[in-house]
């Protein structure tokens, strides 16, 4: 990630999928619901709310990163386009597995 391309984005917000209220993690930038791990498509880069898509971003998959981290990797419903996330470390455990099993099936 370009950090000259990150803007950021630490805020509360009540998650579209499951209606969950989600609180900044206050340590990174909150970009994901850590309880059924769905995101809204509203970025073009990190943190710039530029996107005029405005879907929903289905978590698909993980992927291990160079920096040892593990990232979620989405696709949005709506217009088609991936995006990935870093992991919060209050994620949803279990459908993290979930979606780990899938990739290796």
């Amino acid at each position: 990630m370009d950090k000259a391309r990150f803007t950021m984005r630490d805020e509360s917000f009540i998650c579209e999928v499951c209606h969950k209220q989600v609180e900044p993690l206050n340590y990174s930038a909150r970009n994901h619901c850590p309880y059924c791990l769905s995101s809204k498509h509203v970025d073009n880069n990190p943190g710039d709310r530029e996107s005029t898509c405005s879907g929903t971003l289905k978590p698909i998959g993980i992927e291990k990163s160079k920096k040892r981290d593990y990232k979620i990797i989405f696709k949005c419903n709506k217009c088609g386009e991936y995006k990935k996330n870093i992991m919060a470390k209050d994620d949803n455990m279990d459908l993290i597995i979930q979606l780990s099993k899938y990739q290796n099936d």
